[in-house]
């Protein structure tokens, strides 16, 4: 008997997104790539909007990410759990932002949360990061991710509420100087933003750059771990040499490449 064609299809995109063939991992390669250029995309939109190509760029986007979502929903095993999670969120809003690009667009820097979304994913570090299985890797990644999507959420945030009344922020990056420069808490004082909630949004960025930045640092100098699941107790990170877990000394048997 023939099987249904939408059960095909399911079953195949499962295996394209969850398979570990090489066949699904050359996929999911492409995936994040794609992905790459979508967020390149939602960066340079405020630099893009003047142009006569933007709408349709915008559009193209909008049904590449629809497809994505779409082929997501079809291969996950569990549908109720799927829209529990906070990356889908951030997938469907980005994609409302993209169908009504002008009537949005001073929400449209929260476009980049997707930039934390991919490299906060299982999906991310099971097709990437299975080639590393240090723990260095992935957080100083995420670290990295984490900045820099702060960096452009507040460049955003800052041009979509000052840039048509304060004339020291004429352009998007005047935006971007000032959000960086408050950030690293250089603070030259060429471009101040006005009033009392500009004040308070200047101390939040401040604030928020010096823990981003220590957490980076924390990242960087701890000491490195592995990722291997303790069979006992579950224990996930462990030192490079070690024979036994610290939490409860059962023998471990972690896998290198050292003969």
């Amino acid at each position: 008997m023939q099987e249904p064609a939408h059960r095909g299809l399911r079953g195949r995109l499962r295996e394209l997104y969850h398979g570990a063939s090489p066949q699904a991992v050359r996929f999911r390669y492409w995936v994040i790539v794609i992905d790459l250029l979508l967020i390149s995309f939602f960066i340079a939109a405020p630099f893009l909007r003047g142009y006569p190509v933007f709408l349709i760029v915008d559009y193209v986007v909008a049904f590449v990410l629809a497809l994505d979502v779409g082929a997501r929903a079809l291969a996950t095993p569990s549908l109720s759990r799927w829209f529990l999670r906070p990356i889908l969120w951030i997938d469907l809003f980005v994609l409302v932002t993209l169908l009504f690009p002008y009537w949005l667009f001073n929400l449209a820097f929260l476009r980049v949360l997707r930039l934390w979304s991919l490299f906060h994913s299982e999906f991310f570090w099971e097709t990437v990061g299975r080639r590393f299985d240090n723990t260095r890797w992935e957080e100083t990644t995420k670290t990295l991710a984490t900045l820099v999507t702060f960096v452009f959420v507040a460049t955003g945030f800052v041009y979509a509420s000052f840039a048509r009344e304060h004339p020291g922020i004429s352009g998007y990056v005047d935006a971007l100087y000032f959000t960086v420069t408050t950030l690293t808490t250089t603070g030259f004082g060429d471009i101040t933003l006005p009033g009392a909630w500009g004040k308070l949004l200047t101390i939040v960025i401040m604030l928020c750059g010096i823990t981003l930045f220590v957490r980076l640092a924390q990242t960087l100098i701890r000491p490195n771990k592995v990722s291997f699941t303790c069979p006992s107790c579950g224990l996930m990170r462990h030192d490079p040499d070690a024979v036994h877990c610290k939490a409860c000394g059962v023998l471990l048997n972690i896998p290198n490449d050292e003969v």
